[in-house]
């Protein structure tokens, strides 16, 4: 295992400077120069090609790209080009808002999706199965946002049960922090709910179908031994990946949503910062999401020997 680790930590560094140098030459050459949005409308070609080169644009792309990751490698992410302000002062000040958005998210995904899935296997072919299944096409079918807007429209515009938008940091009160996460939270589980539940249903089914499944029967197993104790840990590896999976495209979604329900989190940052060109902030956050997935994908791989003595690595 230690060996294993080794080398996916080797990998990573090597995944990792692909997308150094991918989203760097990406940003690069998007539409749009930060200089001349900091400049205005009226600014002179003059005055652009003067912030040019304070921002040490005007510099080559190569020579750009050693500075920017001489100071990634020691920690510096660099300042935001606008506000002037250090762009991890700006992420962590919006870290709160998306950690407790996709905390709360995969909670309910997975608790949901796995018992949905269960009961599904448990009942295929019922009403149980047929609900799960047009809930899957569903969830599939429709984007976050359309779910969004109407969850506030019944909830917030007309029963006015829950806050339409906005956010409450948790030290002002775990009530008010929860309420304000209800609905972005149930939008953008969703889909992510039927992703696990139609994964879990396939995988139980699979090992439901298995002749030693039959033999417990047999023997008088009861049908809460026969899910939890052996079918639900056998069909665990592919429930994990999809697991993995969907934490990990997480942040598309969470953009979308922070959006619609107007929560100052890390998705509205990178939303700002295309907007106006921020090379800083834009690089920084891509880097940072890029380290997450290689992270979650370790401890996904790693998670599979915990659950199936089988995996060796």
């Amino acid at each position: 295992m230690a060996a294993y680790v080794l080398r996916r930590f080797v990998s990573a560094i090597a995944v990792m400077a692909m997308v150094g140098i991918f989203v760097f030459v990406f940003v690069r050459l998007a539409p749009g120069d930060p200089a001349g949005a900091i400049a205005g409308d009226r600014a002179t070609p003059e005055m652009i090609a003067a912030i040019r080169e304070q921002l040490g644009l005007n510099k080559p792309m190569p020579v750009q790209f050693v500075h920017w990751a001489v100071s990634i490698l020691s920690g510096d992410f660099g300042n935001s080009l606008f506000s002037g302000r250090p762009v991890i002062e700006l992420i962590s000040q919006r870290l709160e808002p998306t950690t407790s958005l996709a905390i709360l998210t995969m909670v309910l995904s997975v608790t949901v999706g796995i018992s949905f899935g269960i009961l599904a296997a448990w009942r295929t072919g019922g009403f149980a199965d047929r609900i799960l299944t047009a809930f899957a096409t569903l969830g599939f079918s429709v984007p976050v946002f359309v779910v969004g807007f109407f969850l506030i429209y019944v909830f917030a515009v007309t029963t006015h049960c829950l806050p339409v938008q906005g956010y409450e940091p948790i030290d002002g009160g775990p009530g008010s922090w929860f309420v304000h996460l209800i609905l972005p939270t149930v939008a953008l589980s969703l889909g992510y709910i039927a992703f696990i539940a139609r994964v879990t249903r396939a995988s139980m089914l699979e090992v439901l179908s298995e002749d030693y499944m039959r033999t417990a029967a047999a023997k008088g197993a009861s049908s809460y031994a026969m899910l939890f104790h052996h079918a639900l840990k056998n069909a665990g590896v592919p429930i994990l990946t999809v697991v993995g999976i969907s934490f990990a495209y997480l942040i598309s979604g969470v953009v979308i949503t922070e959006t619609v329900f107007n929560i100052p989190g890390i998705g509205r940052l990178v939303v700002n910062a295309l907007n106006n060109r921020d090379y800083a902030i834009i690089q920084s956050v891509l880097i940072l999401v890029s380290g997450l997935y290689v992270l979650i994908n370790l401890m996904v791989d790693i998670a599979y020997t915990l659950i199936d003595p089988r995996v060796r690595y």
